[in-house]
């Protein structure tokens, strides 16, 4: 952890209470519940299959819950509010990108569905933040799946989101792309943004994080600071985790 960032933990910004999900059978959330305060990097670990993405999912309003209740920034996450939805950014392996318009074409999109003042102005500055000022003009498909990645970013942090959720974001990067994208995430990684990422990668995951939880079996079976883990034993009780 960063030590010039420091969470407020007078503020919890994410407030999840036994949340359930079922798909037939299949038991996705059996009970899952965490508190996350202003300011703080969850990385959620877990196999496929764990859940992680249905969390997810619920917490950003693509999904309603059989039963439990989730609130992020006072906000009721299982109610579709449009107030919430303007303060949270989503960033996965899909970039939610349009492959035929340009880089500033997307930008500008979402900048007006965002509703943002002069659209243009910030979808330019995202574009130079992300390092891509000389592919704006270029169509996407011409991308590589690294620099894809960061018009995402840059997609998901247009309106100053204070939470900001990454499902398996380094999945498919290749080695440059994974050390610009653990980058931009130490700048996005400010006092007043909590992030929240699920990720099977251990190293960049406990890199980044100030709190870590393992799921397995659609609940956490570890909740705990990053400063207390052990990363020996942690990755003993992942790969626990993996056989179950």
């Amino acid at each position: 952890m960063n030590e010039q960032i420091k969470p407020d933990s007078s503020h919890s910004i994410i407030q999840v209470q036994e949340l359930r999900k079922d798909f037939g059978c299949l038991q996705a959330l059996s009970g899952v519940s965490f508190n996350l305060n202003k300011g703080e990097f969850l990385t959620i670990f877990g196999p496929n299959g764990a859940g992680k993405t249905t969390l997810i999912k619920i917490l950003t309003g693509l999904m309603r819950p059989a039963s439990g209740s989730a609130k992020i920034d006072g906000f009721d996450a299982l109610e579709g509010n449009a107030m919430l939805r303007s303060r949270i950014g989503v960033i996965s392996h899909a970039t939610c990108l349009y492959p035929d318009l340009t880089a500033l074409e997307n930008l500008l999109f979402y900048a007006k569905l965002y509703g943002l003042d002069d659209p243009e102005e910030r979808a330019n500055e995202s574009i130079s933040t992300a390092g891509l000022q000389l592919r704006r003009y270029d169509p996407i498909r011409t991308f590589s799946r690294g620099m894809q990645q960061r018009v995402a970013i840059a997609r998901a942090t247009l309106h100053d989101p204070s939470v900001l959720f990454l499902d398996e974001p380094f999945t498919g990067l290749d080695l440059q792309a994974t050390s610009d994208l653990k980058d931009r995430l130490r700048g996005l990684h400010t006092g007043k943004r909590t992030i929240l990422m699920t990720t099977h990668d251990i190293s960049c995951g406990l890199e980044m994080c100030d709190r870590v939880a393992i799921q397995s079996r659609g609940k956490f079976s570890l909740f705990e600071s990053v400063d207390c883990i052990d990363q020996s034993n942690f990755k003993n009780l992942y790969t626990k985790s993996l056989e179950q």
